[in-house]
């Protein structure tokens, strides 16, 4: 623009330097051709002696006017330019962001978010930078800061893809093949469900569990005489085993339940007809022990009706076989009553594809790291598979059975050791084949990714409620404070503060000491799940706090050692080891290490842990009894002091004890004698049979006849924790 103007003020100004020329060179002429011609017009001579100072001031009011009115010209745009900035700016928020967060998505500083929200119904006190804030407070800001909203974190979630691994449609059912059953074996502890499987097995597998009882789940398949073939679940009837009874029930195709004919329908065997009825699995009663002289199979019927279990012999589609494990008797016709079943409901599976399946069992193995034992549902497993189950992949380098053996394939209904496992899986996840490496890592990242968002959100809704508990509580304090004077105020919260003083070293100890940090070990995953599961029983945190500090599978280590020194807690191992060295460095450390290997003995112990850590209670143990037979009153200087005649009908009354008056049974008061007399002697001790004279340590107490005199002593006694875990 400026050199536009400059262009046409020079063309200006030259075209008034041609008319001066001109004017000039006319005046010239005129001068020379008539020397003493005067002018005729002195208007028209003052207008051609004026032209020139005119014109200059001409071009400049031209000049003046150009400017202006390119200068407003080119100012129009600007304004437009302008108008966006007065626009409202977007912020982008999401639910339950921090109130720093809010701050630092509107550029402003903390402080700006407590002063929009004065006078509003929040709590200003009450919120930190940290405090997480409610969607009504977030818009309440934003339209006080004059911005527009726009929510972020819901756009994301709607468009995240989905990346997990999810089982095939199913099959045609032309495309399938016959397979062989899953049978689970569940009932009672000591029942004979071991035993019963040994015999069909020829094994000893129930001479090798500690304790004689069941305290894992076992798979293995049995081929019977006619050539079929039947995968066995052997399963815990211990009532702390209940998740792996459950777990055995829903990978199933029938349930053989087994009853001990001289014991009858017990805890374990309800719970185990709830977990084949939650299942919807057949059941097949086994009655077992029926060479005993007190077995009773009829019984045993009759009270399996109360639990909607009908056998044939009443009426009902339940098969019921009498059978001896012991002795190994009828176990065959158990045999042919489960082929029979099976036949019946035609159990087809895909033996095509990708390999879908159950972890049964897990745990981890010195030399070959983690091992699981499943049950293969679908599909053929080979080796070299690349396999994901709950938050860990395998690529399958090794498959063996029950027996150790290795296996170059796993079929439906097959039990299969499998070994290849970057991490533990759980008992009960369910094992998906994936077409590659990437893949599986893919899986198992989005599967951890959902987990940590879920415990985001869970942790969210709890972090929202105790910030509403603290809210109410400070509203509570400040409605409390409100009514009085300044100066009691200022006391009251001086007192408050007394009371919440730093605990003095023995104070503390005696805090620490009702607090069980424990350390939980086991050999295989489904062992430890029952053991937490029995920790989650615990109801007793009045009196001591139990607080896990770590679990997992596998021998005691080092750093188990170090979290029990760190933590002052108590390392229980499960049918795992500590070796010697490990030994030695816990009792260095002072750090207790209790191995177990039967499941309640741990129990039984970790109950007596915790009521070593109890204080010491008092009991009252009775010395003697009495009973007043009068009342009346003596003169000591100024004052009556009340007596109670009485005659003791049980023990003795040593004045040196403590007393008690009781009246309708209820205990009036509690103190020492200050006089006990016998007649007008002065006595220590009062026996059966003889009376006395009596005043208490408390004047105001009034004796009534009839009213009962006990006398005892207190004496400390270990206390015992309230924690029943059911067995």
């Amino acid at each position: 623009m400026n050199r536009k103007l400059l262009k046409l003020e020079h063309l200006l100004r030259l075209h008034t330097v041609c008319r001066q020329l001109r004017s000039l060179s006319q005046e010239g002429l005129l001068s020379r051709w008539k020397p003493g011609f005067s002018l005729a017009s002195p208007v028209w001579a003052e207008q051609l002696c004026a032209r020139p100072w005119q014109t200059d001031m001409l071009i400049g009011v031209a000049l003046q006017q150009h400017r202006l009115f390119v200068t407003k010209k080119e100012k129009k745009p600007s304004r437009s330019q302008l108008s966006p900035v007065k626009s409202k700016r977007d912020v982008e928020v999401w639910v339950g962001m921090t109130v720093e967060e809010l701050a630092k998505a509107m550029a402003k500083d903390v402080d700006y978010i407590y002063e929009a929200l004065l006078n509003t119904a929040i709590d200003i006190d009450s919120l930190e930078a940290n405090s997480h804030l409610e969607e009504v407070w977030i818009k309440e800001v934003i339209k006080k800061a004059g911005m527009k909203l726009k929510w972020s974190k819901l756009k994301q979630e709607k468009v995240r893809e989905n990346k997990d691994a999810v089982r095939r449609p199913q099959a045609d059912p032309a495309l399938l093949t016959p397979r062989s059953p899953v049978v689970t074996i569940m009932g009672h502890v000591d029942h004979g469900k071991t035993t019963l499987l040994d015999k069909l097995r020829k094994t000893q597998v129930a001479a090798m569990e500690v304790g004689g009882i069941t305290q894992h789940i076992g798979a293995f398949l049995v081929s019977l005489p006619s050539g079929e073939k039947i995968t066995f679940l052997d399963t815990p009837g211990h009532a702390a085993f209940s998740a792996m009874r459950a777990r055995g029930a829903q990978v199933t195709d029938i349930v053989v339940l087994v009853v001990a004919a001289d014991d009858g329908v017990m805890k374990q065997t309800v719970e185990s007809i709830q977990h084949a009825k939650e299942a919807q699995v057949p059941i097949i009663l086994a009655i077992n022990k029926c060479d005993k002289t007190a077995a009773d199979p009829e019984k045993v019927k009759k009270e399996l009706l109360a639990y909607d279990v009908v056998c044939e012999d009443y009426g009902g589609d339940v098969q019921a076989v009498h059978v001896s494990a012991l002795q190994g008797d009828n176990l065959m016709a158990l045999a042919e009553a489960t082929i029979a079943l099976a036949e019946m409901l035609e159990l087809k599976a895909d033996f095509t594809g990708p390999v879908e399946g159950t972890v049964i069992e897990s745990f981890t193995d010195k030399g070959r790291g983690p091992v699981t034992t499943a049950i293969i549902q679908r599909g053929t497993l080979r080796k070299g598979s690349i396999l994901v189950a709950g938050k860990s992949w395998a690529k399958v380098r090794l498959m063996f059975d029950e027996n150790g053996q290795t296996l170059n394939e796993a079929y439906p209904s097959m039990p299969v050791g499998i070994i290849g496992w970057r991490d533990l899986p759980s008992a009960g996840d369910e094992i998906l084949e994936v077409e590659s490496e990437p893949r599986a890592r893919e899986v198992v990242e989005w599967r951890k990714t959902e987990q940590k968002e879920e415990k985001g959100k869970d942790d969210l809704k709890i972090m929202e409620e105790m910030r509403k508990e603290h809210q109410e509580e400070h509203r509570k304090a400040r409605a409390k404070y409100g009514s009085l004077h300044w100066k009691k105020r200022s006391y009251m919260k001086y007192l408050e503060r007394k009371e919440q003083r730093p605990l003095k070293p023995k104070e503390k100890a005696e805090r620490d000491s009702n607090v069980l940090p424990l350390i939980i070990k086991g050999d295989v995953d489904g062992s430890v799940e029952t053991i937490l599961n029995l920790l989650d029983t615990y109801d007793a945190s009045h009196e001591c706090e139990l607080e896990l500090v770590h679990f997992g599978l596998g021998d005691i280590s080092e750093n188990d050692v170090n979290f029990a020194e760190t933590f002052d807690g108590v390392i229980y191992g499960f049918n795992v080891d500590a070796g010697k060295a490990i030994q030695q460095s816990a009792a260095q450390k002072g750090v207790k290490i209790k191995l177990h290997r039967i499941i309640y003995h741990l129990i039984e112990d970790l109950q007596e842990e915790l009521s070593s850590r109890l204080p010491h209670r008092l009991e009252e143990y009775p010395i003697g009894e009495a009973y007043i037979l009068a009342t009346f009153a003596v003169t000591e200087g100024k004052r009556k002091v009340p007596v109670a005649g009485c005659r003791v009908q049980k023990g003795q009354l040593e004045k040196q004890k403590k007393f008690k008056l009781i009246r309708n049974g209820q205990v009036i008061w509690k103190g020492s004698l200050t006089s006990l007399k016998h007649h007008k002697d002065d006595v220590s001790v009062i026996k059966t049979g003889m009376d006395c004279g009596l005043t208490l340590d408390e004047e105001k107490v009034e004796f009534k006849v009839g009213d009962e005199i006990v006398c005892y002593e207190e004496n400390e006694v270990p206390a015992k924790t309230s924690w029943d875990p059911g067995f």
